[in-house]
């Protein structure tokens, strides 16, 4: 199902359930950019986007390693898949959209540096950090312990996570009894994996069935699943969720949590190799964009204001590693 559908519809619903607000300004920068054809305001998912753009500023550029300010560049890593409204492709098909290439950019710009993005595979994000053809991954990648092995971590968003079902499923997911023999999908290597397989271990040492997890790495593979009834939930990032709800019209948010589990809060962070002294200059600069407001607004244009951070941390606790 394409992205691009209802939008109208989409601002309607969003607004409505504070998701989204709308204002009065024709600022880019203050509302949600309306696209032309447009008269009261919608989602602008055209690749004239008037981004959002920041300025160096030389306390957090000073803390970029001297190789990488002689190369005047920030190699970005981002997921191809197309996941609004963190990151997908405009109307024109090849031109990136987003929160988070908002958020890159800005970071960018604060270091003095001129934003490269590519896009690859969520799999390829680490094997680009690893090899170091990437200085950074602004993905909605979400801390974990076992990611602070190889990462370094600067955050920049709160980590929830939702359950999706078709419209009027009468069923609601607090715990792990809850999905107990229930058929759901979830995009592999990501928290969310780890959290429902966890959840499916827990209910076989009650005695309870299993849950069928189902892998799909395109949205809009899950979305077929949902309408055909092939699965009865998916189990993704909160702010996809929600805007296939609003866009789509067939399906409903049954359940929310952290994506770092029940016991802690999930936090979204600009990713970097261990190591590779990036991870004060992130966190420097990401500090700078919330304190001038460029952050808020991103994160307001975008309907993601309730999962704002008041500082970046450098790698907090994170979602725990699998015992055994």
């Amino acid at each position: 199902m394409s992205v691009r559908r209802s939008i109208t519809l989409a601002l309607a619903t969003l607004t409505a359930t504070g998701l989204l607000t709308a204002c009065g300004t024709s600022d880019p920068a203050a509302d949600l950019a309306a696209p032309k054809g447009h008269k009261d305001g919608g989602v602008n998912i055209g690749p004239d986007q008037d981004r959002i753009r920041g300025k160096k500023v030389a306390a957090a550029a000073d803390l970029v390693p001297e190789a990488i300010r002689k190369r005047g560049t920030l190699r970005i890593g981002a997921s191809a898949d197309a996941s609004p409204p963190l990151g997908f492709y405009a109307t024109d098909d090849k031109t990136r959209i987003g929160s988070e290439i908002d958020i890159a950019t800005l970071v960018a710009d604060t270091l003095g540096l001129k934003p490269q993005f590519e896009e690859v595979s969520w799999e390829n994000l680490f094997v680009g950090l690893d090899s170091s053809k990437f200085d950074a991954v602004l993905s909605n990648v979400t801390v974990t312990e076992e990611r602070k092995v190889k990462y370094d971590f600067a955050t920049y968003r709160l980590d929830n996570i939702a359950f999706e079902a078709e419209k009027g499923s009468g069923w609601t997911v607090k715990e792990p009894a809850d999905v107990a023999g229930k058929t759901i999908s979830v995009s592999s290597g990501t928290n969310q994996e780890k959290i429902l397989v966890e959840w499916s271990e827990e209910n076989v040492k009650a005695g309870r069935k299993p849950v069928d997890i189902k892998y799909f790495q395109k949205d809009t593979d899950y979305y077929l699943a949902l309408q055909s009834g092939r699965i009865d939930a998916h189990l993704g990032p909160s702010p996809t969720a929600a805007y296939h709800v609003a866009t789509a019209g067939q399906s409903e948010i049954i359940g929310q949590l952290s994506g770092a589990g029940g016991d802690l809060q999930g936090k979204i962070a600009a990713t970097t190799k261990k190591d590779s002294g990036l991870v004060k200059a992130y966190a420097a600069a990401i500090d700078h964009i919330v304190q001038d407001g460029s952050y808020g607004k991103v994160l307001k244009r975008w309907g993601l204001s309730g999962e704002a951070v008041e500082k970046s941390e450098i790698n907090p606790p994170g979602l725990p590693k699998t015992k055994g």
